[in-house]
């Protein structure tokens, strides 16, 4: 099982990736000893704001890409309502790969 997330950050920005253990992910962002990703080293990061699960490294790195290229309002709203990604990213993932992580 793999999991896409976003992060919130304390600039109020927003961090996207991908992992197989969100809990231990997020960890590793905080404690910025070199396993976080370069990103979160300069915004730190404060809470796991949505997440959503897939069955393969391929489709949780295909709804990190897409969720990348969406405007902040986009996102915003993702974080608001996760279970709205099938209307955002409408024609652009298979929805029905993809379930809703309570975080």
């Amino acid at each position: 099982m793999y999991y896409t997330y976003m992060i919130r950050c304390a600039d109020n920005s927003i961090y996207t990736g991908i992992t197989t253990d969100i809990e231990r992910r997020f960890k590793e962002h905080i404690e910025q000893n070199g396993d976080g990703a370069k990103y979160t080293k300069s915004h730190k990061p404060i809470e796991v704001s949505a997440a959503w699960s897939s069955q393969n490294r391929s489709l949780a790195s295909t709804l990190e890409y897409r969720i990348k290229r969406l405007s902040k309002v986009q996102k915003e709203r993702l974080i608001s309502e996760p279970c709205c990604l099938g209307e955002i990213l409408k024609d652009k993932i298979e929805i029905r790969e993809y379930s809703v992580i309570s975080v």
